[in-house]
């Protein structure tokens, strides 16, 4: 007679489910969505900090007549609202379909029909850490997937030797850290990996110092055949994933140096870019973005630190900074665009700035 632990344990780790899962672990097929889809893959830039949006993308006319002064908001506590401060940059509009942007974002405003700007998203949410959660990961917790890992394993992967979700970082880590890209819930084989732009690719990934391929190649062999054994006893799912991500680091000792090493490019693309070989940059992490894209990598995100602006001198404090920070910016933004729409991957690639 057959236990229901042994049923459960056939159906986790044998009969039933593991080819499949298996499968889809181990193998880089995209998978056909549930509906026709445009887009194909996904960069997301995401300006970590908190941007203005009335200094950039969102002009308030009504700031003029209200500058200086307190703001008749009712809030549901006692707190009081601080006074109003209009813009100290210009807007004009730009394009065939005449959206307003701010003069700090020159070159991205060339690109202005390429763009769809929405100025309705709101929170609830005061605080950096919570907020950071909930616009990567729909929540404030750290319990849900995040965006690149909904992706992923809705689309699977076109590239069996890259990771389908990698993330560029030029700044310090943000606050809610890794949180901002993992897996939640899901197998963690959706989770982010981060890639850097200068110096080691991707930490760990080299061999030890007096081991080549052959020797890891035999150290990866037992380790699988251990893990194995132990996925048949057990049936755990993440079993799987290790033995997967085992495989795919061993891949990526050949893929990642190569694809990584910007000074590839031809200069007119590094000076587009504003890019300089060795840097860690943002500028560096949009050209190495649209580069992982054609190799088959789903999404990519990156995150640029220093966007939060406020202190006793407030007026100073955002002028200087945002003039500073889109300095950085805008030139690398407007060419990753010119880039994605003359190399065809325009039509089917989504671009998230926010």
């Amino acid at each position: 007679m057959t236990t229901r632990r042994q049923t459960i344990r056939s159906l986790a780790g044998g009969g039933l489910l593991l080819p499949g899962l298996l499968s889809e672990m181990m193998h880089a097929n995209p998978r056909a969505p549930h509906f026709p889809a445009k887009a194909k893959r996904v960069i997301f830039l995401f300006m970590t900090g908190g941007v203005c949006h009335v200094d950039t993308f969102d002009p308030k006319p009504s700031l003029d007549r209200w500058h200086g002064k307190e703001i008749p908001i009712h809030h549901n506590t006692e707190r009081k609202t601080g006074a109003a401060w209009r813009s100290p940059f210009k807007f004009k509009k730009h394009g065939q379909s005449g959206i307003e942007v701010s003069e700090l974002f020159e070159k991205t405003a060339a690109c202005v029909d390429d763009l769809c700007v929405i100025r309705s998203m709101k929170a609830d949410v005061p605080n950096h850490e919570p907020s950071l959660l909930l616009m990567n990961c729909g929540e404030a917790r750290q319990v849900r997937p995040s965006f690149g890992s909904w992706v992923t394993y809705g689309l699977g992967s076109e590239n069996a030797d890259l990771p389908a979700y990698v993330v560029l970082v030029s700044g310090p880590l943000a606050g809610a850290g890794t949180s901002l890209w993992g897996p939640g819930f899901l197998p963690s084989v959706h989770q982010g990996v981060q890639f850097r732009s200068s110096g080691e690719p991707v930490l760990f990934l080299r061999n030890p110092e007096g081991h080549g391929t052959a020797d890891r190649r035999r150290v990866l062999d037992t380790l699988r055949t251990l893990n194995e054994a132990q996925l048949a006893d057990v049936g755990d799912p993440e079993i799987s994933t290790r033995i997967s991500q085992y495989e795919l680091a061993f891949r990526m000792q050949e893929s990642v140096p190569e694809l990584m090493d910007i000074s590839r490019e031809p200069a007119p693309v590094l000076e587009a870019y504003g890019a300089t070989p060795g840097d860690s940059s943002f500028a560096n992490n949009c050209l190495l973005a649209r580069r992982l894209l054609e190799k088959g990598v789903r999404f990519v995100q990156l995150f640029d630190w220093g966007w939060d602006f406020h202190g006793t001198r407030a007026a100073e404090d955002i002028r200087g900074g945002l003039t500073r920070k889109m300095a950085q910016t805008d030139k690398p933004v407007a060419a990753l665009i010119r880039d994605l729409r003359a190399r065809g991957l325009l039509d089917d690639t989504l671009v998230v700035w926010g």
